[in-house]
Order: structure tokens, then sequence, then C-alpha cells
């Protein structure tokens, strides 16, 4: 099934079990308390994204949806952040994150063109 065909909730869910599965991984090393801290931040905030993306379902104005996708939008920044970081520092390879690079890249995309669209109404 290609991305673009589904709905900004399942690929924000798709992400976060992705996240889980990587940091499962990345937990299973023995890393010092600088890599236990990026591997936790980066758990947080690529499944906080889906639970934003999924609040805002339930959103009981435009202002209260655009603010939960903002929240998401935010928390997918922090993850991109946490991914490069950890690829920098050498915690993990970049071949190893690339494709979830690739992928919290278009979700960004989505989430501020969303933004941009309910803005403008």
């Amino acid at each position: 099934m290609s991305n673009s065909w589904i709905s900004i909730q399942q690929r924000t869910e798709n992400f976060a079990i992705r996240v889980i599965k990587a940091y499962s991984e990345l937990s299973q090393r023995n890393f010092d308390d600088a890599g236990k801290i990026l591997a936790k931040q980066f758990l947080r905030s690529g499944t906080s994204i889906g639970a934003n993306c999924a609040e805002a379902i339930y959103a009981q104005s435009t202002n209260d949806y655009i603010s939960k996708y903002s929240i998401a939008l935010k928390e997918a920044s922090e993850t991109q952040y946490w991914i490069k970081i950890m690829i920098k520092s050498e915690l993990v390879s970049e071949q190893k994150l690339s494709l979830m690079q690739q992928e919290i890249t278009e979700i960004i995309k989505i989430l501020i063109s969303t933004i941009n669209k309910l803005k403008s109404k």
C-alpha cells in the first residue's frame, strides 16, 4: 500500500510502531546515559506525533484541530532532530534510520500543508 493513500492518523500510527521497534532494538544495546536519554527522547516524540493526530479527530473546533496538528508538527520536528543527533553521534548508522528520516520528512510536509489549508479557511 502506498503511503500517499492512507490517512495521516494511520501514517503516524505506522511511524510510531516503527519508532517503538527501533527503540526496542536500541534499548538492547549497552549505551551510556546519553545514549539512553537520546533513545527515550526519540521514543517519546516519535509516538506523540500519532497521538496528537488521533486527538485531532475529535477536535471541538477548527482552532482545536489546528492546535492538535501544530503539536504533532512540533513533535515530528523534534523526532527529526533526535534522528539526526543519533546518527551524528554514531549511536546508529544513517543507513539504519534512512527510511525513517524520509518518512518523518513526508509527515512534516503533510502536517504543514494541512495546517496551512485550515488556517486559510
